[in-house]
């Protein structure tokens, strides 16, 4: 019983036909098939369903879809019984599954961007090195900075140019750091590979290029694709108004190619996605249209329907949506993650403004579907904008076992880990507060409450007494330590947490306990932005040199 891929006789000519041209021979739990005399790698757990496949051998075999024949192959190609090793001296970047890359090094430096938007600081917003090496006599210290050519970008999340889906090609190499900025819609490439603790600026994509190939703005996540290339989510056009598109970059010269999607195939609004080949699917969220919710937010905005509530389901291999999920009590839809397993056909979606986890999975239709799994219960308050106030959701992460969920509550303070491994239940294994708006001796009481018997504590880490709530987060390799920044977006940290703007946040370290479940913070952690030299600043989300369990994705 043998694999091949769909449409594999032109396939097989096109590579024999373009000499220049070897199809990668590393991928991590392929065989390899040699029909005559060249190699191709087909997957060895694949499902049945098949698609059409387009594209070079080399840049596309990876995500190509199989058929599962009924005869083995015989005259033609021989699979070889025996699997790829895991350790070769010629591989690509990353890992070739996600178990193996909880075997990879402890984590000695951070990188995160920095931004002084809405701060009253005119500064560029910057990329931040900091020293998470225990050993090292600058622990806990920021060790470079690069700052920005431009003001008020508001950077926000990053990416890389190559991770573990491109695990099987050997020419590439994770070196190059990709910066979206939320609001200028600048794209900045930074070379971390030429000396990572020090990085320096590869080039800038300015917005008009943006706009005029793609009609795109607002731009949001980042991911390296298993073509080479690297895809970036959109929040709208270059107007402002909501458009959830995909900005495609050739991942080596970095010229903007288009879009992702086939022409006018847009979303009504965009945020955040997660991709999966082996079930020929992607799946995107929602946040707001750029003009709803850049200066702020306004509960009328919620009222009017102008904030995200579905879930969009692509199909991989044709570009194009093929499903559009409602959320039944789900508001804002923002970060979504697939299980790290490629063969995995489910997921988790943190909803923000419902405080909720949604669970999205193929149903036995083969179809997609969508069910509530946690909720947070609201808190009925005084002397806060509304009478009553959510979790608000606005991280999650999953161990790259799939084995536990990890969310934040940015607005109650508390860090949240539950056990997934059954997915239609996830159990909660650990809890702690990390600061928020319900502390004691803040302006918010809390009339009821549903989970707590008392309001938490003000944290206080080194003498330092910490502003805003946990947000941005970052599990090790190892799934051992996590870490936490505490800004959302600098408009809205303005409007809830004003502490925030004037003391600058703060990045610190939890220690998991991987067996049983737990938290426990590190008194000795403390990384703190308000002491930075041109003033406090805004610290947001975290990537490793080396990849993460939020940037890379296996195939």
């Amino acid at each position: 019983m043998g694999y091949i891929i769909q449409g594999w006789a032109a396939l097989w000519g096109q590579a024999l036909g373009e000499k220049s041209r070897k199809c990668p021979l590393a991928l991590p739990g392929y065989t390899a098939v040699k029909p005559a005399k060249q190699t191709f790698l087909l997957p060895e757990d694949c499902p049945s369903r098949t698609t059409g496949f387009t594209g070079s051998p080399r840049l596309r075999l990876a995500e190509a879809r199989v058929v599962l024949l009924s005869s083995p192959f015989t005259d033609e190609a021989e699979i070889e019984p025996k699997k790829l090793s895991t350790k070769c001296g010629k591989c690509g970047p990353g890992y070739p599954t996600p178990l193996e890359a909880m075997k990879g090094p402890r984590e000695e430096i951070v990188y995160l961007p920095c931004i002084y938007r809405n701060t009253g600081i005119e500064a560029p917003d910057y990329l931040a090195t900091v020293d998470v090496d225990p050993k090292s006599p600058q622990y806990c210290q920021v060790i470079h900075r690069l700052p920005m050519p431009n003001l008020k970008d508001e950077l926000h999340h990053s990416g890389w140019n190559t991770c573990s889906s491109c695990f099987g090609d050997s020419t590439k190499s994770r070196t190059k750091l990709m910066l979206p900025s939320l609001i200028s819609s600048r794209i900045y490439v930074v070379d971390v590979g030429s000396e990572p603790r020090a990085p320096k600026l590869h080039k800038v994509i300015e917005p008009q290029e943006v706009h005029t190939k793609c009609n795109l703005g607002y731009l949001h996540t980042s991911h390296c694709l298993a073509s080479g290339e690297v895809m970036i989510s959109s929040l709208g056009d270059p107007k402002g108004n909501g458009k959830g598109g995909f900005v495609l970059l050739d991942g080596e010269t970095f010229e903007v190619k288009g879009t992702w999607e086939r022409p006018g195939g847009a979303a009504p609004m965009g945020y955040d996605f997660w991709y999966q080949p082996r079930h020929n699917v992607m799946i995107s969220t929602e946040w707001a249209p750029p003009n709803v919710l850049k200066d702020g937010f306004n509960p009328a905005d919620v009222e009017a329907g102008l904030y995200g509530s579905h879930l969009h389901v692509w199909d991989w291999q044709r570009h194009e949506i093929i499903q559009t999920l409602p959320l039944k009590d789900g508001l804002i839809p923002l970060e979504i993650r697939f299980l790290h397993n490629p063969a995995a056909d489910q997921g988790f979606v943190g909803c923000a403004l419902s405080s909720n986890i949604q669970r999205f999975f193929k149903n036995e239709g083969g179809t997609w579907s969508v069910e509530k799994v946690i909720q947070v219960p609201p808190k009925k308050v005084k002397g806060w904008m509304l009478p009553e106030m959510p979790g608000l959701i606005t991280d999650i992460l999953l161990s790259l076992d799939d084995r536990f969920l990890y969310f934040s509550n940015w607005l109650h303070g508390d860090l949240r880990q539950y056990d997934i491994s059954d997915p239609q239940k996830p159990r909660l294994t650990g809890q702690i507060f990390l600061g928020g708006s319900i502390v004691k001796g803040g302006p918010v009481q809390v009339l009821q409450d549903q989970e707590l018997q008392c309001q938490p504590e003000p944290l206080v880490v080194k003498g330092k007494r910490v502003a805003g709530g946990p947000q941005m987060i970052q599990l090790s390799l190892d799934g051992k330590r996590l870490y936490v920044t505490t800004s959302l977006y600098s408009a809205w940290d303005k409007q809830f947490y004003p502490d925030l703007i004037r003391e600058g946040s703060v990045m610190l370290q939890i220690d998991v306990d991987t067996e049983k479940g737990g938290l426990k913070l590190n008194p000795n952690f403390l990384v703190d932005f308000g002491k930075e030299p041109l003033g406090p600043a805004l610290a947001h989300e975290l990537r490793y040199p080396g990849g993460d369990c939020s940037s890379d994705i296996w195939i």
